[in-house]
């Protein structure tokens, strides 16, 4: 029996090329994709699929957040997260929840179609250059929330000045709060940190 694959993916280049793969392949069977979150929540509910490849972020949601409801739904789905690049703290984000993949979009076709078998043998995809950011960082010491919210904010531009008014904190508290960030993500300035944060994923930017 072929591997029943449903695609969720909004960027319409992306999910024709994934397509045109699986069109030549006889042991994986598209049995349906989509541009939109909701509805592919509602496809993976009614056609209960081997594999689906999810993307990363559409106009109103992001899919990490969105895989609770497929794991409530069928605490068997095997997931392959597709995202745009390797942001380490999403990926481990990702495959915390219970994704059994993870790829970027540059994806070669060998390497799609070698991470949608290993996922349906139930076995974890994730490629050796991802794996590699991803022992990079093992160990080191996760950001608070007040601290990825300031970083956020780092990232949108804002001023020590415009921080501390936003969050009804002192400046001083907030060149505090950035010393820390700066050590936990290993940076020495705002201009590295914002680069370093949008680069690991570990703030969203909607593009």
């Amino acid at each position: 029996m072929p591997t029943r694959l449903l695609i969720v993916e909004n960027q319409p280049l992306t999910r024709i090329g994934i397509c045109s793969v699986i069109a030549r392949e006889s042991d994986v069977e598209l049995i349906s994709e989509t541009d939109n979150a909701a509805d592919g929540f509602t496809k993976f509910r009614e056609l209960r699929p081997d594999v689906t490849i999810l993307g990363l972020r559409f106009p109103d949601s992001c899919s990490i957040d969105d895989l609770d409801n497929y794991f409530i739904e069928d605490s068997n789905a095997k997931i392959i997260v597709l995202a745009e690049h390797a942001g380490d703290a999403e990926i481990a984000k990702a495959l915390k929840k219970g994704a059994a993949g993870y790829i970027c979009k540059d994806v070669s076709p060998e390497e799609l179609l070698k991470a949608i078998h290993t996922v349906a043998a139930g076995k974890k995809y994730i490629p050796a250059d991802i794996a590699q950011i991803l022992s990079e960082n093992i160990g080191k010491e996760e950001l608070t929330p007040t601290e990825s919210t300031i970083l956020g904010m780092i990232v949108g531009g804002m001023s020590n000045k415009e921080i501390a008014f936003a969050l009804d904190i002192s400046e001083n508290t907030v060149k505090t709060h950035n010393q820390n960030i700066y050590g936990k993500i290993g940076v020495s300035d705002r201009t590295s940190a914002a680069t370093t944060a949008i680069r690991r994923g570990l703030v969203r930017v909607d593009l």
